[in-house]
């Protein structure tokens, strides 16, 4: 690491504890030319998420649409916002641990549905309805039955 005050190329570190709740890295080091001390910040790199909608557009994975789209599923629901953010937390960290850069919107939309169905199965009959489109009410009773029946 390049000293800030005499711009030596090399150093050592002293001291390295985690900060911002493991988020990063602090570290205390020492030049080895001039022995002056700085502190670096290492993070990790994350490398943007892309979504491939059904039409083949593609657009960046944002965590907030999918908490928008959760939120108004458990709309009148007695389903906490915090609750809703480490749900959208969970699915980006499944989707980053595939290690794939691209997933498919209805890849998203399958982890959105099992998760709500395990937290709320009002909210996640409103959100299958809106997702897999259904077109009468028999596709309706047919998702129903099928929750039905898991129980």
């Amino acid at each position: 690491m390049k000293c800030p005050f005499c711009g030596f190329p090399e150093s050592k570190v002293i001291d390295s504890r985690p900060a911002e709740e493991g988020a990063t890295i602090r570290r205390r080091r020492e030049c080895l030319s001039c022995q002056k001390r700085f502190t670096t910040y290492e993070i990790m790199e994350h490398l943007p998420l892309v979504v491939v909608k059904k039409d083949g557009s593609r657009q960046t994975f944002d965590k907030m649409k999918l908490i928008n789209g959760m939120l108004r599923a458990c709309e009148k629901r007695p389903v906490p916002l915090s609750e809703l953010q480490r749900v959208a937390d969970e699915i980006e960290q499944e989707i980053r641990n595939t290690l794939e850069r691209e997933v498919t919107s209805e890849q998203v939309g399958e982890l959105v549905m099992r998760k709500l169905k395990n937290l709320d199965e009002v909210a996640y009959v409103r959100f299958a309805s809106v997702y897999r489109q259904f077109r009468d009410i028999n596709t309706f009773m047919e998702e129903l039955n099928r929750l039905l029946q898991e129980k």
